[in-house]
């Protein structure tokens, strides 16, 4: 199964501060019984003006079920903010929060006098399946195998996870969901110029300061995650005798930022552009690969 890049929290200290309240705050409301009353209501929100749920919604899950897949996947999608940075994930993350939370409660007005529901799951649904946008358009598979005569790929056990976290309260998780899949889109097409905009950085430094792991843990001596493949000096090697291979060309120095800033090391991520002939797709795939063994 797919990791997400290299373990832990590196370079991911906004996914590390959302697990940790998303967690504290589950247990906390579930040692206090009061799990049950989370989740927006019309009732709650509307009439009562009860503001403390808008913001326990958006972090602490109702049940157990709900709070392991959901944390798995905010831990699986470390790796966007590896991709985008800590700075631009904070923009998605609050984004996603700030469009999926308006959305679930337009629909419990919309639908306030239907019975159809009258309370939505609570959790950081909004930024869970607005992550599922990114991850199906730019998270590659790198595996396809069959179970039972079944097709699977390394992206299928993401895609179930993210199906039982949705139908787990039905109707109450399925809405949730499907405000977060809209936040995801409009992000992804840059409405407002999102994509563009970041917060102070004083924002940035408080995440990498408080919530970055230990620096310990990335001083020790990695291992190649591609095997033995030769690094190269920074150019194209010459007068070699003609093999019918194309000349091995020096990875260039920003795709390699590119994969360090995802968590990879720097001599795995040269190794694996070099096997993948600078395609920094297909370099991310062979890390990822390696990763899962």
């Amino acid at each position: 199964m797919q990791g997400g890049g290299v373990s832990g929290f590196h370079n991911a200290p906004v996914t590390r501060a959302i697990v940790l309240a998303s967690g504290l705050l589950s247990v906390v409301f579930s040692v206090n019984r009061r799990a049950r009353a989370l989740g927006l209501s019309y009732q709650d929100i509307i009439k009562n003006f009860r503001v403390w749920r808008i913001f326990a919604s958006v972090f602490a899950f109702q049940s157990t079920p709900e709070l392991m897949f959901g944390l798995y996947l905010l831990y699986y999608f470390r790796v966007f903010e590896r991709q985008m940075g800590s700075n631009k994930y904070s923009v998605f993350s609050l984004f996603a929060i700030a469009v999926s939370l308006p959305l679930e409660i337009l629909s419990l007005v919309l639908l306030k006098d239907t019975n159809y529901i009258t309370a939505l799951a609570s959790g950081p649904y909004g930024l869970i399946f607005a992550s599922f946008v990114p991850f199906f358009l730019d998270i590659p598979i790198t595996s396809r195998f069959r179970i039972f005569g079944v097709n699977f790929s390394d992206k299928s056990f993401i895609y179930l996870a993210g199906l039982q976290l949705l139908v787990s309260s039905w109707k109450r998780s399925l809405i949730p969901g499907i405000c977060g899949l809209i936040a995801g889109s409009l992000y992804r097409l840059n409405v407002f110029g999102i994509r563009r905009r970041k917060l102070p950085q004083i924002v940035a430094s408080f995440f990498a300061r408080f919530f970055a792991p230990p620096s310990a843990s990335s001083s020790r001596p990695s291992r190649s995650l591609v095997g033995n493949v030769p690094s190269h000096t920074g150019r194209t090697v010459q007068n070699q005798p003609s093999t019918g291979f194309s000349p091995v060309v020096e990875p260039p120095e920003s795709s390699i930022a590119m994969l360090v800033s995802m968590g990879f090391d720097s001599n795995a991520a040269r190794q694996a552009l070099v096997r993948a002939r600078n395609d920094i797709n297909v370099a991310t795939n062979i890390l990822l690969e390696a990763q899962s063994h």
